[in-house]
């Protein structure tokens, strides 16, 4: 009895020891605005890749997970343009915190976890992590969207793996720190279905306020997207995005934020692989984009990639991109033009 209970107990404390890894991401890049902007930054919209004619670090990071059967956390620390960009209104050190969470699972049956920190926004099928996107930089809803957010979520999952629902409490719209001045929180809804490996879905909304108490206006924002792997070798991801916005406290005119995104993926062989985007993105009373313009920012975008990777966890990635806008909301030499054409190069690996 006492050498079977001695086993169990090994046994259990095998069952529930943690799990820690200790992981990283590294990529670096080259792009070259034809419009050469004498600052050497891309126009104020771009957060990722955003530098012109130089090569630079986007993004790089260290991160630690521990794991067991009911606790988890995750720590990561970043560096790179992306960071200056994204995180450009947070005080001090919180500018490096690529993600800082953790969590218990709230039941011994069920897949229902509460956690709490800093972690990547609900919103969108592109993150800052190129590798993982199909094109080498971003649309624009995902540039002008959360890349990250604070707060909680209680997430549940199904044992099937196929239905996932997140309710989410916020400090704001991609903060961590709540905007001073506004005293709500913000909330917001993830659910996703995957009845196959091949075939994903998902809706995410946001529910918020920006402003000064005394002013602030709501904003209530919608994405859906669908990704489908049609075959072995073919993939299509369809994006739509919709959000509106309180032009003015207590009254009920609202601005339009409007953008569809398509996205094609061809993989050649297990090396080489092809995309093309088309993007439109429609906002004309500058809620996330403001011209100063007649007709706002409409602009239509066109990208085409090319992927390889010699191994499974690094990539060597070439995009070349056109924004085509109704108006001339792009500087070139000094003059107001519709157009804005890049070409992009990257090395990224995951370790």
């Amino acid at each position: 009895m006492a050498v079977a209970a001695l086993l169990a107990t090994e046994y259990t404390q095998a069952q529930e020891s943690p799990k820690i890894k200790v992981s990283g991401y590294l990529e670096t890049y080259y792009g070259y605005d034809f419009n050469q902007p004498t600052t050497s930054n891309r126009p104020g919209f771009i957060y990722s890749h955003n530098r012109h004619n130089e090569v630079n670090l986007n993004l790089a990071f260290i991160k630690a997970n521990y794991e067991t059967e009911k606790i988890r956390a995750n720590v990561a620390l970043m560096a790179g343009t992306y960071t200056n960009a994204n995180l450009a209104a947070e005080p001090g050190v919180l500018q490096n915190i690529f993600e800082a969470n953790a969590g218990i699972k709230l039941s011994e049956k069920e897949n229902l976890w509460l956690d709490a920190g800093v972690f990547s926004s609900h919103i969108g099928f592109e993150s800052a992590i190129s590798k993982d996107c199909w094109v080498l930089t971003r649309n624009i809803s995902s540039e002008n969207t959360p890349y990250y957010e604070s707060g909680a979520k209680l997430t549940y999952g199904t044992a099937d793996g196929q239905f996932t629902a997140t309710l989410l409490y916020l400090n704001g719209w991609q903060r961590i720190n709540r905007q001073t001045g506004n005293s709500k929180p913000a909330g917001g809804v993830q659910l996703t279905y995957k009845p196959s490996a091949k075939l994903t879905f998902n809706y995410s909304n946001y529910i918020g306020t920006e402003g000064l108490n005394a002013a602030r206006v709501n904003r209530i924002y919608h994405n859906f997207y669908a990704i489908a792997q049609l075959t072995d070798h073919f993939g299509l991801t369809a994006g739509f995005d919709y959000g509106t916005q309180q032009k003015v406290k207590g009254q009920s005119a609202k601005s339009k934020v409007i953008s569809p995104v398509l996205i094609a993926q061809y993989k050649i062989d297990p090396k080489w692989a092809i995309a093309g985007r088309f993007e439109y993105y429609q906002d004309k009373n500058g809620v996330f984009i403001a011209t100063e313009t007649p007709n706002g920012f409409q602009t239509k975008g066109y990208s085409l990639n090319l992927d390889y990777a010699p191994i499974s966890n690094a990539v060597v990635r070439l995009e070349g991109k056109l924004y085509d806008s109704k108006d001339q909301i792009f500087t070139r030499n000094t003059n107001a033009v519709n157009q804005n054409a890049t070409i992009t190069a990257s090395i990224a690996v995951a370790f």
